[in-house]
């Protein structure tokens, strides 16, 4: 009867030297819209035009959470501790909605909301969303298609913003890159809204 007790006991110590994951981050990043819309703020698609946004699709370096540092032509690296709270190409599309309801005063759906009047429909491809180790500056490369309407013409245009990094560390990663996707995004919502 004392040998189990005397291996639980050894054990015990050993429980707090295993790690079954990775040490979390001090802090998870997000974006923070600048155009943000007023609490309480009535829309009605009765008397504004309304846009469906889609999330945007993205390579494989921008599925996950972490902020990829392209080191080279052919070399991608990550940000030491940077994680985003969630999928950078979600946090793009609710910041892309917050911006096109506040510049454009569309009435901004999600793909499950539109399933009776999806209005114009934006969508495309995020297709870079981290930092140029090389020209230390954070881009947002942004390729999108619009449908205006009932029209069967689809629009496409890029649009990029670079921001200078002063480190390449989570804290300066995620500034530069929340105002780097603030700009594609003003630029997004004016295109839209014209």
């Amino acid at each position: 009867m004392k040998t189990p007790l005397i291996i639980l006991a050894a054990a015990l110590p050993l429980a707090a030297c295993i790690s079954f994951g990775a040490k979390p981050p001090e802090a998870l990043l997000t974006l923070t819209a600048t155009a943000a819309i007023p609490v309480g703020q009535a829309q009605s698609s009765a008397s504004a035009k309304s846009i469906t946004i889609a999330v945007p699709a993205v390579p494989q370096s921008l599925a996950g959470a972490r902020v990829p540092v392209q080191s080279g032509p052919t070399a991608i690296a990550y940000v030491k501790d940077a994680v985003w709270a969630e999928p950078p190409a979600r946090l793009f599309a609710r910041l892309l909605s917050d911006t096109v309801t506040t510049r454009s005063g569309r009435v901004v759906l999600s793909p499950a909301q539109s399933m009776s009047d999806p209005g114009a429909r934006l969508g495309g491809e995020l297709r870079s969303f981290g930092i140029d180790g090389t020209a230390r500056e954070a881009v947002v490369t942004y390729d999108a298609s619009l449908i205006r309407g009932d029209a069967a013409t689809v629009e496409k245009r890029r649009f990029e913003a670079r921001v200078p990094v002063a480190a390449i560390d989570a804290p300066s990663a995620a500034t530069a890159l929340n105002d780097a996707a603030n700009r594609v995004a003003t630029e997004v919502a004016d295109w839209v809204g014209r």
